[in-house]
Formats: C-alpha cells, sequence, structure tokens
C-alpha cells in the first residue's frame, strides 16, 4: 500500500476503505509521508469550503456535577472537580450569544449538561433568537434527545446540533452509544444539521478504534467531522492516560478529511492550532462559560480563546475566515 496511490484514489472521488485509513493513521508522524497526507487534507478542506474557515462560539447555559459520569470530562461526579450547580439568567444567555454575533461568530452554539432541563433549554433559546438577527446561525449542543424533541430544537430556531458518539462510548462513559446514534438520527430526521468529531482521542486509541470512528462520522454525512485531542483534567484517574502531541492530532485531522465524503464542507479540531489548520481543519471554537475540558468555572479565564483568537491563528495558518453566517450549518443540496 502506497500513499500516492491513495491520495490519487481519493482524488478521483474513491472512499478510502477501513484498511486504507488504518495505514495512513499509522504512518510515522514525521515522515514525509504524514505530511502529504496533511497537505492533501488541506487541499480538500479549501476546496470545499472555498478557502474559507469558520469560527463558531459557545456558551454553556449551566455547570452542575453530570451523572453520565463521562470519565474524560470535568463536569462527571465522579471526577469530583464541580460541586454545586449553577446556571445562566436568561438576561446573561441573551448577552453572551449577542457579544458572539458583535465578535463575528459564524455560529452561536448553546451547550447544557445532560440533566439540564429541557423545557428550560427551549424557553432561553426562544429568548436568545428573537434577541439575535434572523441570519445568525444557532445551535444546540445537548444530550440524547427523542424525535419529538429535535422537531422542537427546529422549531426554535436551531439550524443543527453537535452530537458525536465519543470514543470507546458506555466504556468511559455510562452512555449507550446506541442511544447516541439514536439522537443523530432523530436530528436528521427532524431538519436538523448535525456536527461532529472524532475525539476525545487520547493515546491509548488504537489506530483501527479512529478508522472505525472516522468511517462512522462518513456514514451518517454530518455538517463537519474532525478530530479533537482528550485535554486531561487534572487528578483524575483518566489523566493518567496522557495526551497525544498536536502533530498526532494534525495527522488524525488529515486522515479524518480523507475519510469524509465530498458533501461534508466542515473539518474541525479543538482546540484550535496553527498544526491542525495547516492540517486541514477549517473549523475553531471560541468559548465561555463551563466547559468539558476546563477545571475553571468560566473557561474565558482558563482555556477557553475568543473569536478574535480562533480567527488570528487561521490567519497565521494562510486560512481566510468566513463573514457571515455558517454555511457548514446551512447546506444547499
Amino acid at each position: 500500500m502506497r500513499v500516492e496511490e491513495l491520495l490519487k484514489k481519493r482524488r478521483s472521488g474513491g472512499v478510502l476503505s477501513r484498511e486504507e485509513l488504518v495505514f495512513l493513521l499509522g504512518l510515522p508522524l514525521d515522515s514525509a509521508e504524514t505530511y502529504m497526507i496533511m497537505a492533501e487534507a488541506n487541499r480538500l478542506s479549501k476546496e470545499h469550503s472555498d478557502g474559507k474557515a469558520e469560527v463558531h462560539a459557545q456558551f454553556a447555559l449551566n455547570l452542575a456535577p453530570c451523572s453520565c459520569d463521562c470519565l474524560f470530562c470535568s463536569f462527571a461526579k465522579i471526577n469530583d472537580v464541580f460541586h454545586e450547580a449553577t446556571e445562566l439568567s436568561v438576561e446573561q444567555a441573551v448577552s453572551y450569544a449577542r457579544q458572539f454575533e458583535v465578535d463575528g461568530a459564524n455560529a452561536v452554539f448553546m451547550m447544557s449538561t445532560a440533566g439540564y432541563p429541557f423545557e428550560r433549554f427551549i424557553e432561553v433559546a426562544g429568548e436568545i433568537r428573537r434577541n439575535l438577527n434572523p441570519e445568525t446561525t444557532l445551535v444546540a449542543n445537548v444530550g440524547d434527545q427523542t424525535l419529538k424533541n429535535a422537531k422542537r430544537l427546529k422549531d426554535a430556531g436551531f439550524a443543527g446540533v453537535y452530537h458525536a458518539l465519543r470514543l470507546r462510548e458506555g466504556t468511559d462513559s455510562t452512555l449507550s452509544p446506541e442511544k447516541r446514534k439514536e439522537s443523530i438520527r432523530n436530528f436528521q430526521e427532524a431538519g436538523l444539521e448535525v456536527g461532529t468529531c472524532v475525539e476525545p482521542v487520547g493515546p491509548e486509541h488504537t489506530n483501527e478504534e479512529l478508522a472505525e470512528m472516522i468511517a462512522f462520522t462518513a456514514s451518517f454525512d454530518p455538517s463537519f467531522s474532525g478530530a479533537a485531542r482528550r485535554i486531561p483534567i487534572p487528578g483524575t484517574a483518566m489523566a493518567k492516560r496522557g495526551v497525544i502531541s498536536e502533530l498526532r492530532m494534525a495527522q488524525i485531522v488529515a486522515v479524518t478529511r480523507l475519510g469524509m465524503p465530498d458533501s461534508v464542507m466542515g473539518n474541525c479540531t479543538h482546540e484550535p492550532c496553527t498544526l491542525g489548520a495547516i492540517a486541514g481543519a477549517n473549523l475553531f471554537w471560541a468559548e465561555v462559560g463551563a466547559n468539558p475540558r476546563d477545571i475553571e468555572e468560566k473557561t474565558e479565564e482558563g482555556r477557553g480563546g475568543t473569536v478574535s483568537d480562533c480567527r488570528s491563528i487561521f490567519r497565521e495558518s494562510n486560512w481566510d475566515v468566513l463573514d457571515g453566517p455558517s454555511r457548514f450549518y446551512n447546506r444547499k443540496r
């Protein structure tokens, strides 16, 4: 198997097999072949997005110890990081969303923990939608939902959702992999675009696992896929597993782009970095409020970057940034 042959196959519209994805993921990080893959992924991403990267911005409606106990998450009860539940007022939520709009975010994400009341989420979303420009793209980052609730999100003015089947779901979390997949189907049936990601990647994840997840994300034609490394939560059992390098993450980001159909415009990575952008990532996130990768209650005082920060990283990586509403969540088919 040769990299040149696989890149030629991909350029001609061929679909890479899982075996071929495993091969690409297994190449030495500092090899010429890996840089060839990154260059081709960068070319593909620019071709499919007309050379325009996007910056999406997320705020959290609440912070609370979560019984889903995802071992990689600072909200997990088992990780004993946060002990009290807090939530934004409607006025605070509207203020965050409007500030993101002013800052030029291409989409505004509303996130909540899995235990946040859905009725409350819809109520706050309605007020936010009324206070944003009609063309501003609103996206939900919520737990698993029924088809009925998915339709309510659509009716509330959301263009799409972020939802992922995380690596080793059901083992490193208490959530059902099948329920995650069902929710993705429900969101799409309701007319919502679904963004997703191969995440959170750690040193223990095999190339076979990563290839399987890349293929799964490709299977439902998301608005974007991509890859994100796991950020260790200090003092937790999972932190002992370590963290992959940015170069390894860039390699996975690139292979993920090659594994997506051409209908997928976006290729994300998190946290924002030049290596990811060079390897074909055309989507970053700015964040405020609670963050599952941070031990600060307000991630803007910790790991969270701003819209301006993200745009700057893209510019340093020879990307232009889209002005206006997200095209990833508003695909014309």
